[in-house]
This record gives C-alpha cells, sequence and structure tokens, in this order.
C-alpha cells in the first residue's frame, strides 16, 4: 500500500519514472561534480532543479536543494505576471504530496526532509501570490536588492502625499475618511501593479524598482487601515 503510493507521489512530483537505461549515470565530464545520489540507497538521481523529488529505485524524499528557485517549485514561468489559479493549485498539491500522514511510518530523517520541504514550498507560496513580494523576490534573482529605509528613486510630491494620507489615518474619529482612504489605496496598489508588470517587460529593472518602493508604502497604508478598522 505505501510503495503504491510512495510510486504515484514520485510520479506526480517528479514526473514519468525513469528507464534503467536512462537512470544510469552518463561518463562525467572532467572536473564535473558528481552525480546526486540517494541518501538511503545510494542510487544515482535524475537533476530536477528545486523540485520536490524521490528516489527513482526506493522512492525515499530527498533532502531539499538550496538555494530553491521559487518559480520553478511552484511550476511558474519566472516572470511578474502569473497564473494565480495555476499556483494555487500547484501548492495544494505539493502540500497534499508532503503531508506529514505521509511519512509518519518513514524514518526521523525522511518526516524531517518533509517539513522542510513543506516550509519552503509554504514560503514560495507567500513570496509569488503578493504582486509586492513577488516583484522583490523578481528582483533579486536579477541581482537587485530594494535596500529598507532608502527614498531614492521616489519624488519628493509622493512622498508628501504618503505623510498627508499618514496624518489623516492618525486622526480621531475619521472612519468616513478612513472608507475613502481605503478606496484610494485599492486603487493606486492597482496602477503600480500594472505599472510593475510593464516595466519588468521591457526589462526595465530600475523603474520596477522604484514603482516597487512605492508599493511598498501603500502597502504599509493598507496595514494601517486594516489596523484601524479592525483594532485587535
Amino acid at each position: 500500500m505505501w510503495a503504491a503510493r510512495r510510486a504515484q507521489l514520485c510520479r506526480a512530483l517528479c514526473g514519468a519514472r525513469p528507464t534503467a537505461a536512462s537512470s544510469r549515470p552518463r561518463d562525467a565530464e572532467p572536473g564535473a561534480a558528481p552525480a546526486p545520489r540517494c541518501w538511503s540507497c545510494g542510487a544515482p538521481l535524475p537533476a530536477r532543479g528545486g523540485l520536490p523529488r524521490f528516489c527513482p529505485a526506493c522512492q525515499a524524499l530527498q533532502p531539499p536543494e538550496g538555494p530553491p528557485d521559487l518559480f520553478r517549485l511552484l511550476g511558474c514561468d519566472r516572470s511578474f505576471d502569473i497564473s494565480v489559479p495555476q499556483l494555487q493549485q500547484r501548492f495544494r498539491s505539493l502540500q497534499r504530496s508532503l503531508h506529514p500522514d505521509y511519512f509518519s511510518h518513514r524514518s526521523q530523517k525522511e518526516r524531517d526532509f518533509s517539513e522542510q520541504h513543506s516550509s519552503l514550498v509554504n514560503r514560495a507560496y507567500q513570496t509569488l501570490l503578493s504582486p509586492l513580494s513577488r516583484g522583490l523576490y523578481l528582483l533579486k534573482l536579477n541581482g537587485v536588492v530594494l535596500a529598507e529605509g532608502t527614498d531614492s528613486g521616489i519624488d519628493v510630491e509622493f512622498l508628501k502625499e504618503i505623510m498627508e494620507i499618514n496624518e489623516t489615518l492618525a486622526e480621531p474619529n475619521n472612519e468616513a475618511k478612513i472608507e475613502e482612504i481605503e478606496s484610494f489605496i485599492e486603487v493606486k496598489l492597482e496602477e503600480l501593479t500594472k505599472n510593475v508588470s510593464k516595466a519588468f517587460e521591457k526589462d526595465d529593472l530600475q523603474e520596477a524598482k522604484n514603482l516597487l518602493a512605492k508599493m511598498k508604502y501603500f502597502k504599509n497604508l493598507e496595514d494601517k487601515v486594516k489596523s484601524k478598522k479592525n483594532p485587535s
């Protein structure tokens, strides 16, 4: 029962199981790194990028490869514009496959690998689901980092607008204004998301960085509005 289930998971995550001929490693090129092997039985493993993979010989879950490409992990193109339904479907499929119940009768080592994979899948999903974190991650993959606390590339008028909104949110008994601000923030985030998409399409990473910096300000405002409407 378990062997059949394990083989099914292997096919779902890693694709069709290789034949004996295809699973044999080719002669390594001089100076090349040795082919990865299963930690449990020592069989050669096919290269699978950052995907959770099982040994084609003994079906043992392998440890995560790092650092993973979060786009590839969730079956998405490395792009700012992704299919959210596809992202959600892949996430649910992986979480089912990595559920602790499937590894309850396995070794502690394999259970630990399952938890590590599950944590990576959760992080990947949360990162790619949000346009802001997805954009920042895409910048990082291209060697561009948006430093904390920097306002470079943001015009003074924009910062003034943000300051005025913050001051309005700090005023007491301003429920009507909060509703107005919430609608304004929603419109601005939609506009910024579209512009970030265009910047990535043109491979203009500096423009994408500047727009994402502005998006961070509006996301912070959005959080403040939520806290104001639903105080803990």
